[in-house]
């Protein structure tokens, strides 16, 4: 089975910042893993939006003078320039930092700014076949720059399919194959991919329910966003 190079497998927690998707050139998304054992931690980037989920552990954030608690499942967005004070409550708080960068379009914003949102909070939406997605940060609750979403895919494979959208899809819960004309990659739980816009591609569930993934786009939009496309021929190793 031939790995492709946009795969990336989960990184160990013992490191503060760890990289988990690097920045490549022509694109704004990168994605690190978090982890806060003790010290409060300022997140923030002068030129990007920052996006926080929290898969692991319990705290809090302030921002703009109000403190909201933290749990698996809750994400900030914190819009570049700004910064937020994130604490954990005693137990590590493990979270996936991402970063939009400024040079990308930008979707004109459908509602007020929400700085903290829950997949507990999260309306269901459905996608192609039966799968569904929730919207945590969206044009809709001002990031106006990405889209980050909690996707479910049921067992078994959609069509080849490719998204005008640059994405980073990360694995919360289950395991996967990435299918691309130039070969498969396994996924479990922790692991990551990037998507290049107009990419054909397959994402697999291997499980026996259904598959939880995180997904991060720009330019904003629908993650229903997909279009159909023939079998890519594979690339020889």
């Amino acid at each position: 089975m031939t790995r492709h190079p946009t795969a990336y497998d989960r990184v160990a927690t013992g490191d503060q910042d760890t990289p988990l998707v690097p920045p490549v050139a022509g694109s704004q998304l990168s994605l690190s893993v978090l982890r806060i054992e003790s010290d409060p931690r300022l997140v923030g980037d002068d030129s990007a939006d920052t996006l926080l989920f929290v898969y692991a552990g319990s705290g809090s954030v302030e921002l703009d003078g109000n403190s909201t608690s933290l749990a698996s499942g809750s994400a900030v967005f914190v819009p570049a320039g700004g910064g937020a004070m994130v604490r954990t409550d005693g137990s590590p708080l493990v979270t996936l930092h991402a970063l939009v960068g400024p040079e990308g379009d930008i979707h004109a914003p459908l509602g007020a700014t929400a700085h903290t949102a829950a997949v507990d909070r999260s309306a269901s939406h459905s996608a192609t076949g039966s799968r569904s997605f929730q919207v945590l940060f969206g044009p809709e609750n001002g990031c106006t720059r990405a889209t980050l979403f909690v996707g479910y895919v049921p067992p078994g494979r959609a069509p080849w399919h490719f998204h005008q959208y640059d994405e980073i899809v990360w694995i919360w819960n289950g395991t996967a194959r990435y299918h691309l004309g130039q070969g498969v990659s396994e996924l479990r739980s922790g692991d990551a991919v990037r998507v290049h816009p107009r990419e054909v591609h397959v994402i697999e569930n291997l499980g026996g329910g259904d598959l939880a993934l995180l997904g991060l786009f720009t330019p904003a939009g629908s993650p229903s966003a997909a279009y159909l496309a023939p079998v890519p021929v594979p690339v020889p190793a």
